[in-house]
């Protein structure tokens, strides 16, 4: 399995903030044009843990649109990057210092490793310095043979790949909610599984 998830949720403990401050990130591009496409299942993330947790990420500051709020009694920092994925660590950085290989529906989470081929992971590492922050990967699905990377990243969903993700996105925020209490290990545990073929 290759690392080359192009959309996942980005998670780091904010050491610049207040003790036991999470900062949670979300990637993918700003402009309606890519709004709910593979690209951005990242923000759909975060749009989803800011409705659960009544979180309004409108402050626009760091490169980014960012939320402040409380989940599981720890206090966080919810953030879509506006600098477009690729350049995601100009925004992480900031706000720090103040998968296509997996099918619709599947989660990886990981404690720390290399960008994997992730344009965004990448430049988030090479801006910040390190590879140790804590992520959840979404799968998207791999691209159909002849197509362009960008137009497989950058479409839409079809109905009943949108379903699984949807599914995900719910796995993603509960998969959250454990980590920010410190249960990595169990949310790995409960959703590094490969979905069953029905």
């Amino acid at each position: 399995m290759g690392w080359k998830d192009l959309f996942r949720s980005l998670w780091t403990k904010d050491t610049e903030m207040e003790n036991d401050m999470f900062l949670i990130v979300g990637l993918g591009n700003p402009g309606k044009q890519y709004e709910h496409t593979r690209h951005n299942i990242g923000f759909d993330v975060m749009d989803a843990l800011a409705e659960k947790y009544n979180i309004s990420i409108s402050e626009k500051k760091h490169k980014a649109l960012c939320g402040k709020g409380v989940i599981n009694g720890v206090k966080v920092v919810l953030a879509k990057p506006q600098t477009y994925m690729n350049l995601s660590g100009e925004s992480v950085a900031e706000l720090v210092n103040d998968d296509i290989s997996l099918a619709p529906g599947n989660l990886r989470i990981r404690k720390k490793g290399s960008a994997g081929g992730h344009n965004g992971i990448k430049n988030i590492i090479a801006v910040t310095g390190t590879q140790n922050f804590l992520r959840i990967k979404v799968g998207v699905g791999e691209k159909p043979a002849g197509w362009d990377l960008a137009d497989h990243v950058l479409g839409h969903f079809d109905t009943a790949d949108r379903a699984e993700v949807e599914k995900a996105i719910g796995h993603a925020v509960e998969a959250a909610e454990m980590m920010i209490t410190g249960e990595t290990d169990a949310a790995m545990n409960r959703y590094n599984v490969k979905k069953k073929e029905e």
